[in-house]
């Protein structure tokens, strides 16, 4: 609203100008000298309205400024004559400055259109749903004109999992976009073919060693959330061949059933875990490691590490552009304290919630890129009491009857995945 004032008024501003330098020479006389002024006009003409727009202030300023010479008895006089040359020189230099600025919009354009383009390729809209989650990613770049960064995501379904990459290339402008690009790729090769995530994470390192140089580096979180098993035992048994993937297996397999989500972090931004039942934590990792692009200077690559993730959890991912938002008093955005605004029962809503919120705690446009994804559990039939749940057999096949909606026959609280909405994902 008060950026539609402001341009409506600067349109108006050249009529207004030459309207009250008119007014002032006719009552004032000759003597006040204002006629020159005449020129701003066509000056500020030139600022929002086109070539034809531009050419008409011209005109009525030259009019006007040869009218009020001849009612002066100033036409053919050398401070006369000086006058007339000022107005039509300022227009004909406005109007070409017109061109010139219609001409490096036109372009500006054409180099968005390329951007949202390249964006679709590198940075692809991720799907809705994936397996057993529900999807939202918000993205804010910190250049003005830019559809793209540093920041990275991607979400692939694997044979092994929902495979998911969160994370922040160190620096901006192009080159961190070609970097994420590179990972992006690899990842998106690696997600589907690895056995497990360390591997992923390896591949990724080869990619980076190749390409990076100096001391360059991307952090990044890659997480797995594995498919729902039909047989009741099926995560029993992964778990007695391989492990947790925390502490058993060499290649860190994968996550000790669905109801844990299986993460490893080289060196990003913990996630924030919000339980069903409403308690908020970040989900650290046991120790911190390097970033990707370090990790092939003779030190540990990081473990992968287990979070609960059962139907009505949610996990947002997130860069450091999110929780280093800082306000007119330098506060860092608070962003487990942030995490009832997601509780609205639509994920992409919820996470524009936070998007709206960060930008009200800074006030003012980002100095970083800003990305978030957020992962929740959708396979939560409606809540209802525990003897009908039994009734119906309702359940995620642990005889426990804590897979879905309900807590001690009570509704789930914020964040579970309504009745409609799993009705909806299951018909896709």
């Amino acid at each position: 609203m008060v950026s539609r004032f402001r341009t409506g008024l600067l349109s108006a501003f050249p009529f207004l100008a030459m309207g009250v330098v008119g007014a002032v020479d006719l009552t004032g006389g000759p003597g006040i000298g204002l006629l020159p002024m005449m020129a701003l006009g066509p000056a500020f003409a030139g600022l929002t309205g086109g070539k034809r727009r531009t050419a008409m202030v011209g005109v009525v300023a030259l009019a006007l400024t040869l009218a009020l010479s001849f009612y002066n008895d100033q036409f053919g006089e050398r401070r006369g004559n000086a006058t007339i040359l000022s107005v039509a020189g300022v227009s004909v230099a406005a109007l070409l400055a017109t061109a010139i600025r219609q001409k490096q919009q036109t372009e500006l354009a054409n180099v968005r259109s390329i951007a949202e383009a390249a964006q679709r390729v590198l940075l692809r809209p991720v799907p809705r749903g994936a397996g057993p989650l529900r999807v939202a990613v918000s993205y804010t770049s910190a250049v003005a004109e830019a559809r793209i960064g540093g920041d990275l995501y991607e979400v692939v379904t694997s044979p092994h999992g929902v495979r998911i990459i969160v994370g922040d290339v160190q620096g901006k402008g192009l080159e961190a976009v070609e970097t994420a690009a590179v990972v992006l790729g690899a990842f998106r090769e690696a997600a589907y073919d690895e056995p497990g995530l360390l591997s992923v994470g390896e591949r990724l390192e080869r990619a980076l060693d190749r390409h990076l140089l100096g001391e360059k580096f991307v952090t990044a979180v890659l997480v797995e959330v594995p498919h729902l098993r039909d047989d009741p035992g099926a995560d029993e048994e992964r778990t007695a061949d391989g492990g947790t993937a925390s502490g058993g297996t060499a290649d860190g397999e994968k996550a000790a059933g669905a109801r844990n989500a299986t993460l490893l972090n080289f060196g990003h931004p913990a996630p924030l875990a919000v339980r069903h039942d409403g308690t908020v934590h970040f989900a650290e990792p046991p120790q911190r490691c390097l970033p990707l692009g370090l990790g092939l200077h003779g030190l540990a690559p990081p473990r992968p590490h287990q979070v609960p993730f059962a139907p009505g959890d949610q996990l947002l991912f997130y860069t450091d552009g999110v929780t280093e938002a800082r306000d007119a008093d330098n506060h860092f955005y608070p962003l487990d304290q942030r995490a009832h605004l997601l509780k609205d029962p639509d994920a992409d809503a919820a996470l524009e919630a936070v998007r709206q919120d960060i930008e009200e705690h800074v006030r003012e446009p980002l100095h970083d890129d800003a990305a978030m994804l957020l992962l929740r559990f959708r396979d939560c039939p409606t809540a209802q009491p525990a003897d009908e749940a039994a009734a119906a057999g309702t359940g995620d096949g642990d005889g426990e009857g804590d897979g879905g909606g309900s807590e001690n026959g009570r509704q789930a609280p914020a964040g579970a995945t309504e009745h409609g909405e799993a009705a909806r994902d299951a018909a896709e």
